[in-house]
């Protein structure tokens, strides 16, 4: 296959940003980069350039069910009476539906700025609770999706086995995520086989929680890690830290650094509800948080503790989780607002090195990210060529340039300021669109008519 050039007018380098950028892609990998270059006859000529952004943490089903859990049923809704209406849902999606889900989500994700997804995916069984004949079945679905929309994956098969903390029994409206560790064993080789064949495809584990796992079973299946990805949810809710506090006298938090030897191939997701202590330790041992704003906000979580956890040198990621709306900029607006929210102050961020709170945040949130799922990313020789271009003549970016084109894109940015996306040297995003959009949805929509129907 030919190299692609592509030139940009400015694109945002490791070093910075930089002008009259050449970058020649081949085998899908950045080959080549050249600053202050004029156009070549060959190359495709493009404005704005930027890195792809990594999305940390993404259960794609939930995708089907977004915005139907926004009507008052008890006298206090929470996560937990959201929860009940995600298991109804969950018991409806055959592999099918799961592979028409996920393609729609992964395709908005491609068209809002993520390229590459962690899918933290425990929907493993059939609707009556038994395996498939091939175990890994569901996740085998989420892999076609993603080969099929284009977007790079780090599938995340769940470990989880308990209702609550100490072991509790499985609740009947958990059965299709139940496994043993010996299953789970099975199910990461069949994600492994899932992945094969895709391009930058990789799989790592997850434990769902300290609730879901005992502390035996943590150990046993982390050995199953290897050098993947591990991605755990933790200190999401403020029920779920007061419910581990009754089992063992600590934090869910305090308790995973003080028993488990966390290194950077973990990523803590939310880590909503966590104390000083708590961030000098995941700082120290180089893990990486995944926040999810936009469904933390939807939940009622909390707010997560960025500017002292960024004090202390602490690495983050972003996440799309349940998919409610899906959008990169969005997710690192609404962190940085949060912020701002609590503090009653501006710019939380944004440090005395990087003044830009958009470009602060952007970098980190890409940078962590990579980490989080076993990728490289940036716009760098020998990354996966996975890049994005904002349209220049969008209003919100009239006369920017350099770190302002971030802080506007972040902060001031609408629809349609995400103009082309590239994945694996693929342009799969022309004009704001997916090149298969028309067919996704169609197919997406037929699920939705079929399990929302009377």
């Amino acid at each position: 296959m030919p190299a692609t050039i592509l030139h940009f007018d400015t694109a945002l380098l490791p070093s910075g940003w930089a002008a009259n950028v050449g970058i020649r892609i081949g085998g899908g990998i950045i080959r080549e980069i050249a600053r202050d270059v004029d156009v070549p006859p060959d190359a495709e000529r493009y404005r704005i350039g930027l890195p792809g952004m990594p999305n940390v943490h993404s259960h794609a089903f939930q995708r089907g069910f977004g915005g139907l859990a926004e009507r008052r049923a008890r006298e206090r809704d929470s996560f937990w009476t959201w929860r009940e209406i995600m298991y109804r849902f969950v018991d409806l999606i055959s592999p099918d539906d799961l592979e028409a889900i996920a393609a729609l989500a992964y395709m908005e994700m491609l068209e809002g700025g993520f390229t590459h997804v962690g899918e933290f995916h425990y929907l493993h069984r059939a609707p009556d609770g038994a395996f498939y004949d091939d175990p890994a079945l569901m996740a085998a679905r989420i892999a076609a999706a993603a080969e099929a929309v284009g977007i790079g994956l780090t599938l995340l098969p769940v470990f989880y086995a308990h209702s609550g903390f100490g072991g509790m029994p499985p609740q009947a409206s958990q059965s299709r995520f139940i496994s043993t560790p010996d299953e789970f064993g099975r199910l990461v080789e069949g994600c492994t086989v899932a992945v094969a064949g895709l391009t930058n495809g990789h799989v790592g584990i997850a434990p769902h929680s300290l609730r879901a796992v005992t502390p035996d079973e943590l150990t046993e299946i982390l050995s199953l890690a290897r050098n993947c990805p591990i991605h755990i949810h933790v200190a999401e809710q403020r029920r779920e830290v007061d419910e581990c506090v009754a089992w063992c006298g600590k934090s869910p938090m305090a308790w995973l650094m003080q028993n488990v030897p966390v290194d950077p191939r973990w990523c803590m997701i939310h880590a909503t509800h966590i104390d000083q202590a708590d961030m000098r330790a995941i700082a120290s041992s180089g893990a990486v948080v995944g926040l999810c704003p936009i469904t933390e906000a939807n939940l009622g979580d909390g707010i997560f503790p960025l500017e002292k956890f960024l004090e202390c040198s602490g690495k983050i990621g972003i996440g799309s989780d349940s998919n409610v709306l899906i959008d990169a900029a969005h997710e690192l607006r609404l962190l940085e607002y949060g912020q701002r929210l609590a503090h009653q102050a501006r710019n939380i961020a944004a440090s005395a090195a990087i003044p830009s709170t958009g470009r602060l945040l952007f970098e980190r949130a890409v940078a962590g990210g990579a980490q989080a799922l076993g990728i490289k990313s940036g716009l760098d020789v020998g990354c996966t060529a996975d890049i994005m271009t904002l349209d220049a003549e969008h209003a919100a970016l009239a006369c920017r340039s350099g770190d302002s084109l971030l802080d506007s894109y972040v902060f001031a940015g609408s629809g349609g300021i995400i103009a082309d996306v590239w994945r694996g040297g693929r342009k799969l995003v022309s004009n704001g669109r997916h090149l298969h959009r028309g067919a996704i949805v169609a197919r997406y929509r037929k699920v939705l008519e079929r399990l929302l129907s009377p």
